[in-house]
């Protein structure tokens, strides 16, 4: 918009400096032209009045003033009897019968030609009769001036240019001019896009100022307002989630040792099929409760992000998940060519979480004697870092993969029975929170890989990091989608 502000400016103004401009310039060459010829006209007249006295005296008056002519100006002078003769002591011109000399000693008229149509030609030659001294019907002969245009074509060069470099001047300043009052004019409208941005990106504290014409304040107003109704109706299901999810732990936990004491105290096998099918709905429930409550909190997250030493934290991790890794003869890899020195921005303890999800999913779609590849590298563009989890498990057709980050939907694979559907909706919200992007890919020779970026960040001058640490086996599934 601001370019086409900019490009309508410079263009009013180019028509008005060209209204104004041209039809100058075309004024000043007919002027030009047109004092140029009746000088020329006024210099042939007076030598043909020397020419019509007769005289010897007259005629060398007349070769004095045509040298001198042609040494002071760009013109020369000829001379022709009226009857086609050379006038001594001046010589005959090379075509002594042309057109010109022709109307002027038959006709008795004065002739201008400029050589061109268009401005003029090389030269202009004027063409005027001798009347005789005291009888103006006898024409004695007839005098002509070629006069060379080579100091008319500068001075019109001159003219030209000069208001063609103003013109480009002017509208160098238009365009300069025109690009601060685009600016300040698409200011408010800036602010609105900056203020749609920020929300469309989760921000929903963001607000525009109320600046500009009535119209954008009128606009500014009411998105303010809808953005305030907006971020208090999300506050408000974000309490009650967090509320409800923190209240429901409780019963649900009591419901649980109560199934426990009873499936301990009846030998009934029924029952105690029963009881087993009723605590693996009550640790579901629980798993589905949990999840909640961290998203939640993730959402509500206000904690900015932290420079945190990123293989230092995998490695930290991946020590808590070997032991269950072991118990299904499942080996966990770490590779990549990142070192300490390598820095991510993540919010405390949310990094943690990210890794525990995607371990836990990747440990339980991994069938016995895997290897989950933990990959590490810092080369995933200008001040990016990425972090890959890659399992040798059934993996996620296309489909799968564009619904695996949507709240509660549970694929068909092995975490889709028992899983929450919140895992990787968890892991979308806080990786993204933190300036992140995770992705979903087929990983080589079979299995799902999960590439996590990360944006870089410097080492703090205390290498350390703080936030809580979960316990080694969340229960948000991959499912989770």
């Amino acid at each position: 918009m601001i370019r086409r502000l900019i490009v309508s400016y410079v263009l009013l103004v180019g028509v008005a400096l060209a209204a104004f401009t041209v039809p100058v310039a075309f004024t000043l060459t007919a002027q030009l032209r047109g004092d140029t010829e009746e000088s020329v006209r006024r210099e042939a007249t007076t030598m043909a009045l020397l020419l019509g006295d007769g005289d010897a005296p007259a005629r060398q008056a007349l070769a004095r003033v045509a040298g001198a002519y042609a040494d002071e100006t760009p013109g020369t002078v000829e001379v022709v009897a009226a009857d086609g003769t050379a006038v001594p002591p001046l010589p005959l011109p090379a075509h002594p019968g042309d057109a010109a000399f022709t109307k002027a000693l038959t006709q008795g008229r004065s002739t201008a030609d400029w050589g061109s149509r268009f401005v003029w030609g090389p030269q202009l030659v004027v063409t005027v009769p001798a009347h005789a001294q005291g009888d103006r019907a006898r024409i004695v002969g007839a005098v002509r001036i070629r006069y060379a245009t080579s100091d008319l074509s500068a001075r019109l060069w001159r003219i030209w240019g000069f208001r063609a470099v103003l013109a480009v001047g002017v509208l160098a300043v238009a365009a300069g001019l025109g690009a601060i009052v685009a600016r300040l004019l698409t200011k408010p409208l800036r602010q609105l896009n900056d203020m749609a941005s920020r929300f469309s990106d989760g921000d929903l504290t963001a607000r525009s100022p109320v600046t500009g014409p009535q119209e954008t304040r009128t606009l500014a107003r009411t998105l303010n307002q809808g953005a305030e109704r907006l971020d208090t109706l999300v506050a408000s299901q974000r309490i009650f989630v967090a509320d409800a999810s923190h209240q429901l732990r409780t019963p649900l936990t009591a419901l649980r040792l109560s199934l426990d004491n009873i499936a301990d105290g009846v030998d009934d096998e029924f029952v105690h099929e029963d009881v087993e099918q009723a605590t693996a709905e009550v640790v579901r429930m629980s798993r589905l409760v949990s999840g909640l409550l961290v998203l939640a909190r993730a959402e509500a997250k206000v904690s900015a992000p932290e420079p945190l030493a990123l293989r230092e934290l995998v490695e930290e991790r991946l020590s808590v998940w070997r032991p269950a890794a072991d118990e299904r003869g499942v080996r966990i890899a770490l590779t990549g060519e990142a070192d300490e020195r390598l820095h991510v921005l993540a919010g405390p303890g949310s990094l943690d979480q990210v890794l525990d999800n995607v371990l836990s999913n990747a440990l339980e779609v991994s069938p016995d004697g895997a290897v989950i590849t933990v990959r590490v590298d810092g080369d995933g563009g200008a001040d990016e870092a990425v972090l890959e989890v890659l399992d040798q498990g059934p993996g996620m057709s296309d489909a799968e993969k564009s619904r695996a980050f949507d709240r509660f939907w549970r694929g068909q694979g092995l975490t889709g029975r028992s899983g929450s559907g919140l895992g990787l909706a968890i892991v979308k919200q806080l990786v993204t929170d933190d300036g992140g992007t995770v992705t979903l890919r087929d990983a080589p020779g079979g299995g799902l890989c999960v590439r996590i970026a990360l944006r870089t960040g410097a080492p703090p001058r205390a290498d350390h990091r703080t936030g809580p640490r979960l316990s080694p086996r969340p229960e948000a599934p991959r499912s989770g989608g």
